[in-house]
């Protein structure tokens, strides 16, 4: 009996085993959602005290017991919808949204998100699609010494008195580049910023020193996704990663900072505004980043009143079940600029390919990114005389590049009796000193070649330089491999002499000359290394060749309003900055990227590096023009921008192959490049503001009113009859059947009456009327366009032109003009 007992006991114990099993294997995953709910804001609440039309939002002006109140109000709203709403233990909230957007983040179930997206009172409920990273010359490149920083009265006061808001990884707080000048300190007081210090690891709060003004950072959605990693995912504004220094300085570093790395003096870096004050927001770690810490700092940002707010971050696909204009990211960033804020945001890493930028809307300037004329040439020199050219900051070998060495194929030096795998990592990547004989390899020259494991991205340039330090290489070579093509070699600082050589063909050259000076045996075994080579300076920089050209990562347009990919009538991206080998700070900890570990300074490639340059010369024109709106600072970029390179030809863009370029449209470069000169001084503006794009919302073919008023909590009362009506300094028409009137409006900001001329440079397969042809302007006075196309040729895809105004005072507006020619009628 006692026998059967504990048999039945056993199959209950293995029941109740199994059943638990099966409960942990069904239980929902938990996701973070972005909930909006009706009722204003504290920025937009009734109690707070009016704005002018697109003026910036002022925290020291509102009714701070008013404000503080409804904020309070908000919260507990929040937390009562959501006690009422959803099971108890089955959510957590995040944030609570209250400043510029009322609503919420909150981690929990699918099934719970349902029931908060059924309830009364709920606009938008949106899975977190999470947030990346979208990753010296440039001043000059720019001509901003002898241009608008002359205006402002120099480096010494180019960007005085406005705050940058850069939401990013954070900031190394003890670089050079932030430092505080005791001696030069700023003579502006910020009377319509209000800030904090928020102090942690590695940031104590005396790091908001006057040039950082602020610093907070935004950790809840992380550590609700994640098990956050304590050793590099610091609670505090600090840069554990190194990209929000590198962007924070781009835009506002201080004017001439020493650039020096392994040793080497590489000149002097300035941000575009050097004496713009610096809010830091952290929402990014190198363990991830969440949507739900972005938008909280926006939120954030905004009610402290920064002028600027950099986004070089932000959600690498477009929202799945909304219009890309409507999702959470986007409505943000509306709101944020209703507040008056000038947002610039990174228009996406994903090009050479048509459709892919993550830049939207046309509240937000999205920028694009080009090369400037500065490269690094390095040299392999071989022992019969034949230079190589690649790349690699390094410095020479010893001699200084006048001592040959031996030549070593790392294939050839691998050990014939060791245990680890025959694999490409171990022969030919120098990955693993253990697979090489250091007899053969130290001293010498090695020649590692890319293959299947840098192919598929687990090998790595630390690993080589890492072989070649153990082992004692003189140098190493890294060569491109026939059987996987030309790769692309960035500048990377080498602690060790080394060299990359990313064409085939002069892979090919090297390896002819290997092989006909290396004695084998019978066998195939190196009876004798009779080649020789030495690796020439490659730190010293060359000013050649056509610039600007779009980067081949830059993201191209056309925009795009769904998932589908469905054209729209905005233009994106909407202007092109320097963004390719861009020298900026850094934070020696470099948790992503350990080749750059213990560098102050990197050399970076992206849309992210692009977006800070345009953030500090916005900086900078509304220093010029302080009364000026986001709109108007916009407007002043993109019609002044050029479409020319330094050689007076059309701008190119890099194509889909390594070496190859292809002549670039508006949908490569928006506008064009920026000139930050021209745009202090228009002559004439584009002006939108908060109701236009709301008209501008409301007349998408594929939004009903019901979808505008639940995203924006607005309704439809007026439409524009189009939405290429939006006055915006471009024109874009993604489907144009017949003929179309499109209208625009100029206001003249100058200091003078101006008269202007018209013309127009037709797209292929369009007429255009612009009427009237010519206008006179007061300043202040307003001009309205009115622009009638008609397709004259039915076409498969965009074309492009332009609207030309030219003022009788030498002033030139360009605006760009893409039409799709769908039928005649």
């Amino acid at each position: 009996m006692s026998k059967e007992v504990d048999t039945w006991t056993s199959s209950q114990y293995v029941l109740l085993l199994l059943l638990v099993i099966f409960a942990i294997s069904t239980a929902e995953e938990r996701n973070i959602y972005l909930v909006l709910v009706e009722g204003d804001p504290v920025a937009f609440h009734q109690g707070s005290l009016p704005r002018e039309k697109g003026a910036k939002f002022d925290p020291k002006r509102q009714v701070y017991e008013v404000s503080k109140a409804h904020a309070k109000h908000l919260v507990e709203s929040h937390d009562q919808f959501l006690q009422s709403t959803l099971a108890k233990g089955s959510y957590s909230k995040l944030y609570s949204f209250k400043n510029i957007v009322n609503g919420f983040a909150v981690h929990t179930t699918p099934s719970q998100a349902k029931k908060i997206k059924d309830a009364p009172g709920v606009k938008l409920v949106e899975k977190d699609r999470g947030a990346k990273l979208m990753t010296t010359y440039t001043p000059e490149f720019l001509g901003l010494p002898e241009g608008i920083w002359t205006q402002e009265g120099g480096d010494k006061n180019a960007g005085e008195g406005i705050v940058i808001g850069l939401i990013d990884t954070g900031i190394n707080p003890l670089h050079p580049s932030f430092a505080y000048d005791m001696m030069d300190p700023p003579t502006s007081k910020l009377s319509n910023f209000s800030g904090a210090c928020e102090g942690g690891p590695r940031f104590p709060a005396t790091s908001c020193n006057g040039k950082i003004v602020s610093a907070r950072f935004f950790a809840a959605g992380a550590q609700a996704a994640t098990t956050l990693n304590a050793s590099v995912d610091f609670l505090s504004p600090f840069d554990a990663v190194g990209h929000g220094s590198h962007v924070a300085s781009t835009a506002a570093g201080n004017f001439g900072v020493p650039v020096v790395v392994n040793g080497f003096y590489y000149g002097r870096a300035s941000g575009m505004a050097p004496r713009a004050r610096i809010a830091v927001y952290k929402a990014i770690y190198p363990s991830l980043g969440t949507l739900a810490d972005v938008v909280a700092a926006i939120d954030q940002a905004t009610v402290d009143g920064v002028d600027i707010l950099t986004l070089s971050i932000g959600p690498d696909e477009p929202p799945e079940d909304t219009l890309t204009v409507l999702g959470t990211f986007d409505i943000f960033m509306l709101f944020a600029r209703k507040a008056g804020v000038f947002v610039v945001q990174a228009a996406g890493n994903h090009g050479p390919s048509p459709y892919t930028v993550v830049s939207y809307s046309p509240w937000v300037v999205g920028v694009a990114s080009c090369g400037t004329d500065r490269t690094y040439p390095g040299t392999l020199v071989l022992g019969n005389g034949q230079k190589i050219a690649g790349v690699g900051l390094s410095g020479p070998s010893f001699g200084p590049g006048l001592f040959q060495y031996k030549l070593v194929l790392a294939k050839d030096a691998v050990k014939l009796n060791g245990t680890f795998p025959r694999t490409p990592q171990y022969v030919e990547e120098c990955q693993y000193p253990e697979a090489l004989d250091p007899i053969a390899v130290q001293g010498s020259f090695v020649i590692c070649t890319f293959s299947a494991g840098f192919y598929n991205g687990t090998s790595t340039l630390t690993a080589i330089i890492d072989t070649a330090r153990i082992l004692g290489f003189m140098g190493f070579v890294f060569v491109a491999n026939p059987a996987y093509g030309d790769f692309i070699a960035e500048p990377i600082p080498f602690s060790v002499p080394g060299i990359m050589i990313p064409r085939t063909s002069d892979a090919l050259i090297i390896t002819q000359y290997y092989q006909q000076q290396t004695s084998r045996d019978r066998r195939g075994f190196v009876t004798k290394y009779g080649g020789k080579a030495a690796i020439g300076e490659g730190r010293s920089a060359a000013y050649v060749g056509r610039a600007p050209v779009v980067s081949r990562l830059s993201s191209r347009g056309p925009d795009f309003i769904d998932i589908a990919r469905n054209p729209t009538d905005v233009l994106k991206p909407d202007i092109l900055a320097p963004g390719h080998q861009i020298w900026a700070a850094w934070s020696p900890m470099s948790a992503l990227d350990p080749i750059l570990s213990g560098y102050s300074f990197a050399l970076l490639s992206g849309t992210s590096m692009a977006t800070p340059h345009i953030a500090g010369i916005a900086a900078l024109i509304k220093q010029y023009n302080p009364s000026w709106t986001p709109s108007m600072i916009a407007s002043a970029m993109s019609t002044t921008a050029t479409k020319y390179d330094k050689f007076g030809e059309p701008i190119m863009a890099e194509g889909p192959g390594i070496y190859s370029l292809y002549p670039s449209t508006p949908f490569d470069f928006g506008a064009g490049l920026v000139n930050p000169i021209r745009a202090t001084d228009p002559g004439l503006v584009f002006s939108s503001e908060y109701e236009d794009y709301m008209s501008f919302l409301c007349s998408l073919p594929n939004a009903d009113p019901a979808t505008i008023r639940t995203a924006t909590g607005e309704s439809c009362s007026h439409s524009f009859r189009i939405p290429s009506d939006l006055n915006m300094p471009s024109v874009t028409v993604s489907a144009l059947v017949g003929s179309q009137l499109v209208r625009r409006r100029v206001k003249n900001v100058a200091s003078k009456p101006e008269t202007y001329l018209c013309a127009v440079l037709p797209p292929k397969g369009v007429m255009v009327d612009i009427n009237p042809p010519w206008f006179t302007l007061a300043p202040q006075e307003i001009q309205d366009l009115e622009l009638k196309l008609n397709v004259t040729q039915a076409l498969d895809g965009f074309s492009h032109g332009e609207i030309v105004l030219t003022g009788s005072l030498d002033h030139i507006l360009r605006i760009p003009l893409s039409v799709f020619p769908v039928s005649i009628s």
